[in-house]
């Protein structure tokens, strides 16, 4: 038996002539409406106009590697909040998660000197402890995310800064990592690039397959989209939660161990930029707040033009202070892309051509 699109002209012997089907064609219109197309066109935006004004200095490996470095740090934890945000949720708290996890991985394997590894294991899994009260506090009690996580970045903050000076007198601690944790997690490829380049892209890896290829992405849309149907689905909607959250916490750890390694010690302070720059990038890259709708393509690419904007401002000579004006507008900007593509996207159908009959 033979399909609609298969059926050809019967000879006379009775043999069936088939048609091959037409080969697919490029669907401008689809791309268009793609929640990656927005970031991509922002990307190639800046990079061209910073080339332009940054002059060869800026395409140098120096000048990829200043602004790569920033977008691989901000990359680690903007693809789990990205996650976070399309399932419809916010987390606030990275950046005391990242200054705990600094400061823990450096008192307990610089100031008590205990092995290297165990200060990383210690500073992760206090991540992975955030994370999950987070999830727990936000699925039981069902206080918006933004209040729970805003609450969670200043208690952890306080904490933080309680307990360092109580254990080590002051804000700050040094490090000393050694081999191999130096060479996997804090070390300089070529000079230039951090090897936290290669954790970013692992992790864009991961997270891609996460989001697009298995079952637990496909729940992700459905509990951002529409949080009833996807209930009513069966989905184990406080279980993503609760996962999503330790995700988007041990993002923030891991970058918090990388600089403690990289630099060498860890100061209360640090963190607190990625808390809103990684919800920058992330809709910049055409994750929608409202959640349901984002791509991991789309955040790679929000966070590179976050970090090009951030770094490119000093290759041209610029007041610095502008990068903060251009990342304002362009977040602006992205939101209004992101809902018109939104629209676009939940508008179009593809239009279906009449099926050719064959001759009888």
């Amino acid at each position: 038996m033979t399909s609609q699109d298969e059926r050809g002209a019967r000879g006379r012997d009775g043999a069936i002539a088939v048609k091959p089907s037409a080969p697919p064609r490029f669907d401008v219109g689809g791309l268009i409406r793609r929640p990656e197309t927005g970031a991509l066109i922002g990307t190639v935006g800046v990079l061209v106009f910073f080339s332009i004004v940054g002059g060869r200095t800026f395409l140098s490996s120096a000048g990829v590697s200043s602004w790569l470095n920033v977008a691989a740090e901000l990359g680690i934890i903007a693809l789990p909040v990205g996650l976070l945000m399309i399932a419809g949720e916010l987390d606030l708290s990275v950046g005391s998660v990242l200054a705990a996890s600094s400061m823990t991985t450096s008192i307990v394997s610089g100031n008590w000197g205990m092995p290297v590894f165990v200060g990383i294991l210690s500073g992760l899994a206090l991540g992975l402890l955030v994370g999950a009260a987070n999830g727990l506090v936000v699925t039981r009690t069902r206080v918006p995310s933004f209040v729970v996580t805003l609450a969670t970045n200043f208690s952890v903050a306080g904490i933080t800064l309680a307990l360092a000076i109580a254990l080590t007198g002051s804000t700050s601690s040094s490090l000393s990592a050694g081999e191999p944790a130096k060479t996997l997690l804090g070390s300089l490829i070529g000079g230039q690039f951090e090897v936290a380049v290669i954790w970013w892209a692992l992790a864009v890896a991961v997270v891609g397959w996460l989001l697009h290829v298995s079952k637990y992405g496909n729940w992700i849309f459905a509990i951002g989209g529409d949080l009833e149907s996807a209930r009513t689905m069966g989905i184990p909607i406080n279980g993503v939660k609760i996962a999503l959250y330790m995700s988007s916490a041990l993002g923030a750890a891991l970058v918090g161990v990388i600089q403690a390694i990289l630099y060498n010690g860890a100061q209360v302070a640090a963190g607190q930029a990625f808390v809103f720059n990684s919800i920058i990038a992330v809709v910049i890259g055409g994750v929608l707040l409202t959640g349901g709708y984002g791509s991991v393509v789309g955040i790679v690419m929000g966070t590179l033009t976050f970090a090009i904007v951030n770094q490119g401002i000093y290759f041209s000579g610029w007041d610095a202070n502008l990068a903060s004006l251009i990342l304002g507008l362009m977040l602006l900007a992205a939101v209004l892309m992101n809902n018109t593509f939104r629209r676009m996207a939940l508008s179009y159908s593809p239009k279906s051509k009449p099926v050719e009959q064959g001759r009888r």
